[in-house]
């Protein structure tokens, strides 16, 4: 071995000395991400399922990566102002959470939007899953779907349903009731679930459908009537409530979902610790038990299956949406 050539032992040795920022910047740069608190934004008003999961998540998260991870609402043209804001942040530290209405519906009802979800972002982990709940204001005279599928073909167009907004999750289960039961109710859109749900449960609305996190805590006072669960089995916290399927409609099945979103810019090197970090955080035992209380069903998904996963929802909802010509406010 002449002078200039170092065994495998002296490179290490020599790496340690450096800090291993001049041999392998990489791992440096990953370590040392995240070097502030991050912000996680979530693109619609307090009070609703994309919330409660993300708090969930961030709680998680800011054990792990070492910084606090914050939640901060910001609603607006339903998640479009956030969403827009988030993809042009560059200071490698803002998050967001997507979701089916701004990932896989707002590219098909509005004509222009302030970002591409599919150029401007990188997915990170799908983190869960929610049920979608059907609900009526108790003083509305059903019992159940049946009831109230008969009660709005007597009365087309006069009976309301509330969403957080067009295109939201809420908005598109609604719809997708609607198509599949041949009835009509009038939307009446807001901006966010908390101000419907205030209407919802003061009588100023008959209908709605909501994540399963937001509403389960009105259901059980008595302050809202469930219907019909969106998923294919009934689900533990209401097991008197059948199915949208098993009330005359086999195969209907309508569940919201939220995962973990970054800038297009987010250097690899951090998506390689936020990645797995953003994963496991639903699946510890507090993440489990919290979603599990709140009927969400925790997933944690690899970057890779995140990105298949939106690539195919979109594909699912688009005709839906086209044939339901569902557009902006």
């Amino acid at each position: 071995m002449n002078d200039l050539q170092l065994t495998r032992r002296q490179w290490l040795a020599l790496g340690g000395a450096l800090g291993g920022a001049t041999l392998w910047p990489g791992l440096a740069q990953a370590q040392a991400w995240p070097s502030k608190a991050v912000r996680l934004v979530v693109p619609f008003a307090p009070g609703g399922s994309s919330e409660i999961v993300a708090r969930a998540a961030a709680a998680e998260l800011t054990k792990s990566l070492g910084q606090s991870v914050y939640v901060d609402n910001k609603p607006g043209g339903a998640g479009n102002v956030a969403m827009g804001e988030v993809a042009r942040a560059d200071d490698q530290h803002t998050l967001i959470l997507g979701h089916i209405g701004t990932l896989a519906v707002n590219p098909f009802i509005f004509p222009k939007l302030p970002y591409d979800p599919n150029k401007d972002f990188k997915a990170v982990s799908l983190l869960a899953k929610v049920p979608s709940l059907y609900v009526v204001n108790p003083a509305l005279p059903v019992k159940n779907l049946k009831e109230l599928i008969a009660l709005a073909k007597s009365k087309p167009g006069r009976l309301t349903y509330g969403s957080a907004g067009n295109g939201s999750a809420g908005h598109l289960a609604m719809e997708y009731l609607k198509m599949a039961t041949d009835t009509f109710m009038l939307h009446v859109p807001y901006r966010g679930t908390g101000p419907m749900l205030t209407d919802l449960i003061a009588g100023r609305l008959d209908a709605a459908s909501v994540g399963a996190p937001a509403i389960l805590q009105f259901i059980k006072a008595g302050k809202l009537r469930c219907i019909a669960t969106g998923t294919p089995q009934r689900i533990p916290q209401l097991p008197e409530v059948p199915t949208v399927a098993e009330q005359g409609f086999p195969g209907f099945e309508m569940t919201q979902w939220y995962g973990l979103m970054a800038p297009a810019n987010l250097s690899q090197a951090a998506l390689e610790r936020l990645a797995p970090a953003a994963a496991a955080s639903v699946k510890t035992p507090a993440a489990q038990e919290h979603y599990k209380t709140e009927a969400a069903l925790a997933v944690g998904s690899t970057p890779a299956d995140f990105a298949a996963f939106i690539a195919a929802e979109q594909k699912r909802w688009k005709p839906v949406i086209e044939r339901a010509k569902i557009k902006p406010d």
